[in-house]
């Protein structure tokens, strides 16, 4: 009897050598392909496109904070006596805090009828008016930060003392975020010109002169900020902190050699 292995059908060794025709065959196109862009690179009309980052640190040179002075009584005029009196408070706590009177705006008064929620049977509920509430806006705007902080610390003591008022977290702004962006715009434009470089050192070519260039997002952040997205083109502008990070993003185009 013959126990040696059987030869392998004609077929399927045909095919085999098919395939292996044809992985040759991309291999080779695939190295032409290569050293075909490499050399296109170098030709007239091509060019590479970077993005270049630039950040420094700024500070807030203005303060907004709101502060809503509430009361709620059974009659409309017991409302508005309540909050005059609540508003007195608060005008006395930012003086007591360091505000000149020039600095503090008071927005218009109002009163409106007061409704709570009320289950039914069926588990429906309805709205049942249950009095009136007066309401008013304080703001304070100055260029002195520092105390508006403070001022801000110091405010809980009015809901310690159960005043009627919900405080806001103040708003720390920069005045010059046109020239602090114009100052960065030139540093990023530089980042972009050395990451080209390196770019066209690792690819053989010479960077050219810049064919188009584009401002992309404009951060202003917290100084602890993390996980910011260089292609975020939508900017942001955080007003939490008086010490930010201001940052530009740019893509330029650069003519290749």
């Amino acid at each position: 009897m013959n126990t040696s292995p059987s030869s392998p059908p004609e077929n399927i060794v045909r095919a085999a050598a098919v395939i292996g025709g044809l992985i040759a065959l991309g291999l080779a196109a695939a190295a032409w392909l290569h050293g075909w862009q490499l050399r296109q690179s170098r030709l007239p009309g091509q060019s590479i496109s970077v993005k270049g980052l630039a950040e420094k640190p700024i500070t807030a040179d203005s303060a907004e904070w709101q502060l809503a002075v509430r009361a709620k009584r059974k009659t409309a005029g017991e409302a508005v006596e309540t909050l005059r009196a609540e508003r007195e408070v608060t005008l006395a706590f930012l003086t007591q805090a360091g505000f000149a009177a020039t600095t503090v705006a008071l927005a218009s008064e109002s009163v409106d009828e007061s409704y709570e929620e009320r289950r039914v049977a069926g588990g429906d509920s309805i709205k049942v008016a249950d009095g009136f509430q007066a309401s008013q806006v304080i703001t304070v705007t100055t260029t002195e930060v520092a105390k508006i902080e403070q001022a801000h610390r110091a405010s809980i003591k009015l809901k310690i003392d159960g005043r009627s008022v919900v405080i806001s977290a103040p708003s720390y702004l920069v005045s010059s975020l046109e020239d602090v962006k114009m100052s960065l715009i030139g540093a990023a434009t530089k980042n972009a010109q050395k990451r080209a470089e390196e770019f066209a050192t690792q690819g053989g070519v010479k960077v050219g002169s810049i064919r188009s260039a584009s401002q992309g997002a404009f951060y202003i952040l917290p100084p602890t900020s993390t996980g910011r997205n260089p292609d975020d083109y939508g900017g942001i502008y955080d007003k939490t902190t008086i010490a930010k990070i201001a940052r530009v993003v740019v893509t330029i185009d650069y003519g290749v050699q």
